[in-house]
C-alpha cells in the first residue's frame, strides 16, 4: 500500500542520478524503517524537463509518501528523515532535496488487483 512517488529535474544533478538505484535505495530506506512492510511498498518516478524552483532552473528531487492512516508522528518522521538522508547521500550536488509525508483516507481509498 505505501507508495514513494518521486518527482525530479531532468538535470541539476550533476552525473549522479540513476532513478533506478534511486528508486531502489528509497525503497530500502523506507522498508528499513520498520513503518511499512517491504513487500507492500510501490515507487514511481517522474523526470521534469519543465521547472522552476524559487524562479531559477535548480536542480531537484523530491519525494511524497503516500500512506493510510495510523502511523505515529515519530514514525511519519523517521520515515522522512531517513528519506531525506538518502537523497543527500545519492545526490550531494541536487540543489532542492525534500520529503512530504501523506496521509491516506482509509475509509476513502479503493485498490483493484488483477490476480
Amino acid at each position: 500500500m505505501p507508495h514513494l512517488v518521486i518527482e525530479y529535474s531532468n538535470d541539476g544533478h550533476g552525473d549522479l542520478l540513476d532513478v533506478a538505484k534511486l528508486m531502489e535505495a528509497l525503497h530500502d530506506t523506507a522498508a528499513d524503517t520498520g513503518a511499512m512492510k517491504a513487500a507492500d511498498i510501490k515507487v514511481r518516478a517522474t523526470g521534469f524537463a519543465d521547472y522552476l524552483v524559487a524562479r531559477h532552473k535548480d536542480g531537484f528531487c523530491h519525494v511524497s509518501v503516500y500512506l493510510l492512516e495510523g502511523r505515529t508522528p515519530a514514525q511519519k518522521i523517521a520515515v522522512s528523515e531517513s528519506l531525506r538522508e538518502t537523497l543527500v547521500r545519492l545526490l550531494p550536488q541536487t540543489k532542492s532535496l525534500s520529503v512530504d509525508i501523506r496521509d491516506m483516507d482509509p475509509i476513502a481509498y479503493r485498490k483493484r488487483l488483477n490476480d
